[in-house]
């Protein structure tokens, strides 16, 4: 049987700090760009490349938010940040927008995708793209 992973924000360092000093078994931050909670304390990637190494170090694992609701300008950017999150070694990247799932499937074939809960359905095209998945 598998054992259900905890969860926990980290939105600066000392959130995460805190979240794996007490018992998180995984964490989730945001970048610079690209996550929901743009005013957050996220981190930059050099941060990211840190907290990843720590993180790994301490037997646990890290995500990164990459769950706006993306419109066309934010694809000039994204495969190079996707790149960029698979490099550092993430354990995933939490995603919601159907183009940002299809660009990362392309581009950072390494990159593991979690769906976020922002993700929804209001139309039965969004569903059947689901439903192939």
């Amino acid at each position: 049987m598998r054992k259900p992973e905890l969860l926990a924000p980290a939105g600066d360092w000392e959130k995460l700090k805190f979240a794996l000093a007490y018992g998180a078994d995984a964490v989730y931050m945001g970048g610079q760009a690209f996550g929901l909670r743009a005013f957050a304390g996220n981190f930059s990637l050099e941060e990211m490349e840190k907290a990843v190494r720590w993180t790994h170090e301490l037997g646990k694992k890290l995500y990164v938010t990459v769950n706006i609701f993306a419109h066309e300008p934010d694809f000039e950017e994204l495969p190079a940040y996707l790149k960029q999150l698979e490099g550092l070694g993430v354990d995933g990247a939490i995603v919601s927008d159907p183009g940002i799932i299809a660009l990362a499937q392309e581009v950072a074939p390494g990159l593991r995708l979690h769906l976020s809960t922002q993700a929804n359905n209001t139309n039965s095209y969004s569903v059947r793209f689901w439903l192939k998945q």
